[in-house]
């Protein structure tokens, strides 16, 4: 199917399988027939010049590049090409999308090469489990218990469980998040908990666990009980600051349904009602996320009159306590998606934001710096039932990043 390539067929581990020496060319010229010889560049560069070339291709470049010869394989799969490639510029966030309700199974989309892949991702056992990404890790947690934890590399398959996070183990909502440090690649890993008071309505227990993979242990960083107000699934940790989102349980105007808390995960500042920030008019809904450590929302703007349905998409930059708007959805791209529900799943890192419609497998990519729409390459999936759901994620590809 066009646009589709199998991942299993790159993979580092079969690279060494039926790979030849790599001998230089030799042809004939047309000139008297005399045989001249191309001096192949492989031959001439040395290794260390040829492992920052390669460090630079796209990640699946470098797939493809290790099954070239046997030198290019051993350059790709040392240790040093991993310094090397680790002090790239970081590659573009590919999106991940779930094309099954029931089985964890997808395609990856690159947007350098416009080219979707069939990867299979390991711990996950249902598209539903809660999902978060940093600076090429992704977590999963589960959505029954919500106590099976894992961190893994989607790219080399290098997985980590954790241990049963402290708190609630059936809670109504939960939002989880993850934020890895690039110099030391110690991640941390954030729980909002929240659980309605019995009898109590307008009351809701909320709880922040934090996992630190310094330690490789869990703390229970905060507990509180809301009014009027319950946590959700979307929070984001950007440059030390947690933020989730919070929605309220006593009406009000549609201006007022949605609020953003932040948490300092530093000094642990309490209570969080003091940290609201409402958030940029009426929203059907928000996605966070964290753009080269600056928050970003993609929100689904309503309707005046009706503002529990959709007229169209904005993304705005949160700059101090205060909402700073950089883009909204032209609308044949909105009209592009078809039916659009109130809600729909949005991702991004780096400098591009991935949005998706759960009714259909169209992906539209924004650009943060050209300010620039487009569409993704057709998904080799198509809808073959009504009530077929899409959904995803996003991920930064990287090769040296291990839980």
């Amino acid at each position: 199917m066009e646009g589709e390539t199998s991942w299993i067929s790159h993979c580092i581990d079969d690279m060494s399988k039926d790979i030849g020496d790599f001998d230089s060319l030799s042809e004939l010229s047309d000139e008297g027939n005399k045989e001249t010889t191309a001096v192949s560049v492989d031959l001439i560069l040395p290794d260390d010049l040829l492992e920052r070339i390669l460090a630079y291709l796209p990640i699946a470049s470098i797939f493809r590049a290790g099954s070239v010869c046997r030198r290019w394989h051993e350059i790709v799969s040392s240790k040093r090409f991993l310094w090397n490639f680790s002090h790239v510029l970081s590659q573009k966030p590919w999106y991940f999308m779930f094309t099954s309700s029931d089985e964890p199974v997808g395609y990856a989309y690159d947007p350098i090469l416009r080219k979707w892949y069939s990867i299979e991702l390991p711990c996950i056992q249902t598209p539903n489990w809660f999902i978060a990404s940093s600076c090429g890790l992704v977590c999963f947690m589960d959505n029954d218990s919500r106590s099976e934890l894992h961190i893994c590399n989607p790219i080399t398959k290098n997985c980590k469980r954790l241990e049963e996070p402290p708190g609630l183990k059936f809670s109504d909502y939960s939002a989880l998040s993850i934020s890895m440090n690039r110099r030391s690649h110690n991640y941390t890993v954030s729980i909002v908990k929240s659980k309605q008071v019995p009898e109590f309505f307008f009351q809701w227990d909320l709880s922040i666990h934090i996992y630190d993979s310094e330690t490789m242990m869990w703390a229970t960083s905060l507990t509180e009980v809301l009014t009027g107000w319950r946590g959700g699934d979307e929070s984001v940790i950007c440059d030390g600051v947690l933020y989730f989102l919070i929605y309220s349980t006593g009406g009000g105007t549609p201006e007022n349904r949605h609020g953003l808390v932040t948490y300092n995960l530093s000094s642990r500042s309490s209570p969080l009602i003091r940290s609201f920030i409402p958030v940029p008019g009426s929203l059907t809904c928000g996605r966070l996320m964290n753009l080269k450590e600056k928050l970003v929302m993609v929100g689904g703007i309503g309707k005046q009159d009706r503002p529990d349905i959709i007229k169209g998409i904005g993304i705005w930059v949160l700059d101090g306590r205060n909402w700073v708007e950089v883009a909204r959805m032209p609308y044949k791209f909105f009209q592009g998606f078809g039916e659009l529900d109130d809600v729909f799943a949005s991702s991004g890192t780096d400098n591009l934001i991935y949005i998706q419609s759960y009714g259909a497998p169209a992906l539209l990519v924004f650009d943060m710096n050209l300010k620039l729409w487009k569409w993704s390459l057709k998904c080799p999936v198509s809808k073959r039932f009504p009530l077929q759901l899409f959904t995803g994620f996003c991920f930064e590809p990287r090769l040296e990043i291990a839980p």
